[in-house]
């Protein structure tokens, strides 16, 4: 079997066998296949596409690359929740602890945040003395201790997506949906969960732009988590603008917090009780998503959940008091405000300009190599859909950047909102779950 060979043979439209398929990733972890093969088999993927069986193949052979985590000594069903990315996606910090209050079992490997998309990673390590390197058999015992745990991925699991996503990100192949679908899922899979949630954002913060794109490849990742033996479900959630009100790693960790104590904006808990419920019928903590509802409320109304919470920053590591009294974080130096020009509702605000806008600010990283300024980022005061009057706050921007630096990120900021003088509804952020 020869490698050019399967390039051709996937460039002309033909399906590759389970066979072929685990001889180009085995031998392009292995070092036999160069970088440059591995990168045309993936361009030509892009032009071709894959059929459900060769993702499902695709998946589980970079699943088994490398190791593969046992999670059986956790008690219960292990349920994940996996975003595709967004701006101001705090979801997994107000999620997890509000599931982990009902009963399930939350044993979470989180990533970095690259570009205009922030990490839950990158979040959490924003609480002073919070660890993100936790393994083995202290991660087994901090999810049986108190049902969550938030780590960091090894280096060992899954050393196939990494080899291939750095290619995909310098030859345009990182829109492949096929390739999107198996580098999320032999992740997931590789994790050693029971059940997946996964959250396929769509809009212009997010990977997909469309609702077509996003169904489709929500539909594929189902598709391969089920074939493969796992409960997987999704929901497709907006990101046209950005998710809740901060965008900015501490700022996120606060707006999370009044999250949890029942105060986080209505697109927020909107998605982390439609979330939750699904979650919590996937653990068998509820029969139905109605009764999984009303538990999800209650532990934010009665504390449980903003309890939970406290209990896994503590066990991390991370100084509780801060989680406690919010004010003890760092405020940037200067603290910009933009203000509305008319009176106008508010049309659209572009996530991705504010994400981007967000890491030109210090709040994100251009380069894995680069380090973040965990105060920086922007609040927004107001949404789509809604009212503004001449002189209204719009947002409030943080920096430690001197004024040469942050002033065309505020025009940037400024052209990310249009306004219309006709009513403009506000976004419905559920905009379809899929459940197989």
């Amino acid at each position: 079997m020869r490698m050019v060979d399967l390039i051709v043979k996937k460039r002309d439209g033909h399906e590759l066998t389970d066979e072929e398929i685990r001889f180009w990733i085995n031998g392009y972890v292995k070092g036999e296949i160069p970088d440059y093969q591995s990168s045309a088999m993936q361009m030509a993927i892009l032009f071709r596409g894959m059929s459900h069986r060769e993702v499902s193949t695709l998946t589980d052979c970079m699943e088994h690359s490398g190791e593969v985590l046992d999670l059986s000594m956790l008690r219960g069903i292990k349920v994940d929740k996996h975003s595709t990315g967004g701006v101001g996606d705090k979801t997994t910090l107000v999620l997890g602890p509000m599931v982990a209050a009902c009963g399930a079992t939350i044993a979470k490997l989180s990533g970095r945040g690259l570009g205009h998309t922030g990490g839950t990673l990158d979040k959490l390590e924003s609480i002073p003395g919070l660890s993100i390197a936790i393994s083995g058999q202290r991660f087994v015992d901090q999810v049986n201790n108190i049902g969550i745990a938030v780590a960091g991925q090894t280096a060992s699991l899954v050393p196939a997506d990494k080899k291939m996503y750095a290619l995909r990100d310098v030859t345009g192949t990182v829109e492949s949906i096929p390739l999107i679908a198996a580098s999320v899922m032999s992740k997931k899979l590789a994790s050693g969960s029971d059940a997946i949630l996964l959250d396929v954002t769509v809009g212009e913060g997010a990977f997909m732009k469309n609702m077509d794109d996003a169904r489709e490849l929500a539909n594929i990742m189902v598709q391969i988590g089920n074939r493969l033996g796992r409960d997987t479900r999704a929901v497709l959630s907006d990101m046209s603008e950005p998710l809740g009100l901060a965008v900015g790693n501490s700022l996120e960790v606060k707006e999370a917090i009044d999250a949890l104590h029942g105060h986080g904006p209505k697109d927020l808990m909107e998605l982390c009780f439609t979330a939750g419920a699904i979650m919590l019928v996937q653990a068998k903590c509820a029969k139905t998503k109605e009764e999984a509802r009303k538990k999800l409320e209650e532990v934010i109304a009665n504390g449980e959940a903003f309890n939970k919470f406290v209990q896994m920053v503590e066990a991390q590591g991370g100084d509780v008091s801060y989680i406690l009294h919010p004010e003890k974080f760092e405020v940037s130096k200067n603290a910009i405000e933009i203000r509305a020009e008319e009176d106008a509702y508010i049309k659209a605000i572009d996530a991705l300009e504010i994400g981007e806008s967000s890491m030109r600010l210090g709040g994100g990283r251009a380069t894995l190599e680069d380090v973040i300024d965990m105060s920086a980022g922007i609040v927004l005061a107001k949404k789509v859909g809604d009212f503004v009057k001449k002189g209204d706050l719009l947002c409030t921007v943080y920096t430690n950047k001197d004024k040469a630096a942050y002033l065309p990120v505020l025009e940037d900021i400024k052209h990310a909102y249009v306004f219309s003088k006709e009513h403009v509804e506000h976004v419905t952020v559920i905009k379809e779950t899929i459940e197989m």
